[in-house]
């Protein structure tokens, strides 16, 4: 049986990812910040990756797929953003992915077929006003992807990443709900024209989990529902 990690499991896209792999046959450890999950810690924090790593080893026996989902977003326009939203944004979106892939890593080796699976978002593709924090950390995960699918590639090891676009969750839906204009204009920008779901996103990750994708590396996958090829 393949084991698989999967960070911001408590809802919204890692939840989905998570049940999507339980049905397929994994055995997964959830983790989150909010209750629910089998671990419960923040990403960011002291020693995070480390306990991450060991709790996988130990109650998984190992781990052939790590899903680095977990982040946060803020609206900020650049007047007035705080220092205090870009170093958490970047702690959280970046750098504890960074650290969770190191930690992950002698697990990963050990395993055959082993994958990396990053959630980034259509931000490393525009910008927009506002998320400048947010933007930058995905652009990270971006090359981040990029420069692990090279380095890890000889290990057997894929690294690819999942860019999102409006996807409707319990932490997205009150940004929707509060600003109609802002869901209309997603929706509208979106050539399927609706928001997407956690499930739409699930399905790619088990695509990326599964043998179907074994030669992709380094690769990143947009899901939007067609809003950045639509002008």
């Amino acid at each position: 049986m393949r084991r698989a990690l999967v960070t911001g499991a408590a809802s919204g896209i890692g939840a989905a990812i998570a049940a999507r792999f339980r049905a397929d046959g994994l055995a997964v450890l959830t983790v989150d910040r909010a209750p629910g999950c089998d671990l419960r810690l923040d990403v960011a924090g002291p020693g995070a990756a480390e306990t991450m790593a060991a709790a996988a080893a130990e109650q998984l026996g190992g781990l052939d797929v790590l899903v680095a989902n977990a982040g946060v977003s803020a609206r900020e326009p650049l007047e007035g953003h705080s220092d205090r939203t870009w170093d958490e944004t970047l702690e959280i979106d970046l750098t504890s992915v960074f650290r969770l892939c190191r930690a992950a890593l002698p697990l990963l080796k050990a395993a055959a077929d082993a994958r990396i699976i990053l959630v980034g978002s259509v931000m490393s593709s525009f910008g927009a006003a506002g998320m400048a924090a947010y933007a930058a950390a995905k652009h990270g995960i971006l090359g981040l992807t990029r420069a692990l699918g090279v380095e890890l590639g000889p290990l057997g090891i894929t690294v690819n990443c999942i860019q999102p676009g409006a996807i409707l969750t319990g932490i997205t839906g009150p940004a929707f709900e509060s600003d109609p204009a802002f869901a209309s204009y997603w929706r509208e920008k979106a050539a399927l024209k609706r928001l997407g779901m956690p499930e739409d996103i699930a399905g790619v990750a088990a695509f990326l989990a599964g043998p179907d994708s074994r030669f992709m590396t380094g690769a990143s996958l947009v899901v939007d529902g067609g809003a950045t090829a639509h002008p």
